[in-house]
């Protein structure tokens, strides 16, 4: 099943919120089901070269940190028992496409193949993983899924509400920024070779990528062309997060100034990071 991501709606169940609930709302025996099923797909993809399951086990590792961030989340943002189910499960799949994706392609860049989120949408489609789901809730993990790796969330969705489309994407933000402080500490012949996307670790940034961290915007993976403007798009990720909760855990971890430290040459956006940094503290006090 191929799914069109140019609409501005969800082909894959649009429903109106006044239509009767037909399915099972989300229970925890099927959020354990699926991550039952998250093992044992995964583990078909172990078998690869040792270059390539460093990258398989990246993505693994990625989704139970992941999984347990937005735990965190729903827990500080008092979602209840059910939403915590719905957010647990958009966590366990938002990634599922990045297997078949390397396998495919032997990269993460979706410019050099294609739409991860597009591919873990056909992986559920493929395994009816949500089937007999209430639709309702069906389309809120599937709109949360389909919309994680987008610049910005559309203005027109399907779902009554974004909740879990802005949980997932600051979960993901904040175990990406984990992977990276982590990866970047390490000798380069032990980093997941996948993980920078073939950029190359040179000296200054492209200039767009820095008038972008200047004026608090995000950066642009297009515009991407070295290392640094890699990591100053996931600096300015920081002023994109959705609830008060991701921006504690954000400063709690320190991760802005652990990546704004590995930065190769002098750019020369100190007050930038501490402007960011204020706002960040601010936004953890009062969303």
């Amino acid at each position: 099943m191929k799914f069109d991501f140019t609409a501005d709606y969800s082909i894959i169940s649009v429903i109106s919120t006044s239509q009767a609930r037909t399915g099972r709302f989300m229970e925890q025996q099927r959020v354990a089901g699926i991550r039952q099923w998250f093992d044992d797909y995964t583990r078909t993809f172990l078998d690869t070269d040792p270059e390539g399951l460093g990258n398989i086990l990246l993505k693994i590792e990625h989704t139970s940190k992941v999984c347990a961030i937005s735990d965190i989340l729903a827990d500080g943002e008092g979602l209840s028992a059910n939403e915590a189910r719905i957010a647990a499960t958009v966590a366990l799949l938002h990634d599922v496409g990045r297997f078949p994706q390397y396998r495919r392609w032997r990269t993460f860049r979706d410019s050099d193949s294609d739409n991860h989120a597009r591919l873990s949408l056909e992986v559920m489609a493929e395994h009816n993983l949500l089937e007999g789901l209430d639709p309702a809730e069906r389309l809120l993990v599937e709109e949360a899924v389909r919309f994680h790796n987008l610049l910005a969330l559309p203005k027109r969705v399907a779902s009554p509400k974004r909740l879990f489309m802005q949980m997932i994407r600051d979960a993901d933000k904040l175990d990406i920024w984990r992977i990276f402080n982590e990866l970047f500490a390490m000798p380069l012949e032990q980093r997941a070779s996948a993980a920078t996307l073939d950029l190359p670790d040179l000296p200054g940034c492209t200039p767009a990528c820095r008038d972008a961290l200047l004026t608090q915007d995000v950066v642009r993976l297009d515009q991407c062309r070295v290392l640094n403007d890699f990591k100053l798009l996931q600096i300015s990720w920081a002023l994109d997060l959705g609830f008060a909760s991701s921006y504690r855990l954000l400063l709690e971890r320190d991760y802005i100034s652990g990546l704004a430290g590995t930065l190769n040459g002098e750019l020369e956006i100190g007050a930038a990071i501490d402007g960011i940094l204020l706002e960040a503290g601010r936004r953890a006090n009062v969303l």
